[in-house]
């Protein structure tokens, strides 16, 4: 009984923090991971932590190849003096 209140006020904390709710990735990530740690060693809860971590890194790194970094333009020393040499 103490692990399913547990379970529950960890749950509504997390839903109530922002940056976690809304983690990209997460929600499958612990979902795969969910049903994985039951399946192997019912260790379910470990395996749903571990799968969020990885599906959030995994749709980060996804976000990062799909937006190109901007081009930093190269800007050429100044000459002293103001005038180009020719």
């Amino acid at each position: 009984m103490r692990k399913l209140q547990l379970s529950i006020a960890l749950a509504a904390l997390i839903g109530v923090l922002p940056g976690v709710s809304s983690a990209k990735g997460c929600l499958k990530g612990a979902a795969v991971g969910g049903v994985v740690g039951h399946v192997a060693a019912h260790h379910a809860v470990l395996g749903a932590a571990a799968g969020c971590v990885i599906g959030h890194h995994r749709a980060q790194v996804r976000e990062r190849q799909a937006t190109p970094a901007a081009p930093q333009s190269v800007a050429k020393p100044a000459v002293p003096g103001g005038a180009p040499s020719t």
